[in-house]
Parts: structure tokens; C-alpha cells; sequence
């Protein structure tokens, strides 16, 4: 007979009492499972010319693969730092911070501010080719103020 916490042997998914690797495994059946059934976008299956991959889809070129992975990279960074900024900002008008917390944190997000904008300088990127198209959601970052 069956314990509260087993499932039905049709249901696909193992009893409660399965360990983490288990619970590992069937979250990455589950996000393939839901990849495959993405149907592709009309933009998705536009190719430009003399392209055989659709131009919206992971293409790997070698010769591209640093400056792609340092984009990404670089992308993550500029969001936690817009993230940091804003809590910052949150923190001053709440009045959480003294004078020299409040000076000492801008000069630390202005630092921070122009260190990513010489990394975008020196991989040939703009602050512009950060801003990922997440499609209908819109665009990662915000606009620039």
C-alpha cells in the first residue's frame, strides 16, 4: 500500500523522500522539457544573408567567443551595479547612512561606473551592447538616464 508521500506511478516524478541529486535531475528534465516546447519566433527563424543559423539563436564562432563570454560577463556585472546604485540611492533617502558612508559610497559607484566603462572600452563595447533583448519582456537593463 501506498505512504502519503509517494505519488502515482504514472506522475513522472519520484517520492518525497528522493535526495537532492534526484531533485537536481528532474528540474533539468523539467527546463529541457519546457526548451523543447518553445516554439521559435518569426524573428528566430529569419536568417541573414549568407548565414545558415538564424540570427537570434546561440552561435558559436570561435573567433567571437571571448569577446561574446566577457559581453555576457560584463552584462551581469552592469546589472548588479545598477542593483548596488539603486540600493545605495534607497539607503541615502531613508537617511540609513552618515555624511562619510554617504561620500564614500558614491566615490566607490562612480569607480565602479567608469572600471566598467573602460572594459567595454577595451573589448570594443558599449554600455548599449550590455542591454540584452529579453523579447516581449523588454530590454534587461533600464534606459540610460
Amino acid at each position: 500500500m501506498p505512504t502519503p508521500g509517494d505519488r502515482p506511478a504514472g506522475s513522472g516524478r519520484p517520492p518525497r523522500s528522493a535526495g537532492p541529486q534526484d531533485r537536481f535531475g528532474e528540474v533539468a528534465d523539467a527546463a529541457t522539457r519546457a526548451l523543447h516546447l518553445l516554439p521559435a519566433t518569426p524573428r528566430d527563424l529569419r536568417s541573414s544573408p549568407g548565414s545558415a543559423a538564424p540570427p537570434h539563436r546561440i552561435a558559436t564562432d570561435p573567433d567571437t567567443v571571448e569577446r561574446d563570454l566577457v559581453r555576457l560577463v560584463l552584462t551581469l556585472v552592469e546589472l548588479l551595479r545598477q542593483l548596488m546604485e539603486r540600493q545605495a540611492l534607497h539607503r541615502v533617502d531613508q537617511g540609513d547612512l552618515t555624511e562619510e558612508q554617504e561620500e564614500r559610497l558614491g566615490a566607490t559607484l562612480l569607480v565602479l561606473h567608469d572600471r566598467m566603462n573602460d572594459l567595454c572600452a577595451r573589448y570594443g563595447l558599449t554600455m548599449d551592447d550590455l542591454n540584452l533583448d529579453l523579447g516581449p519582456l523588454g530590454t534587461l537593463l533600464p534606459p540610460a538616464d
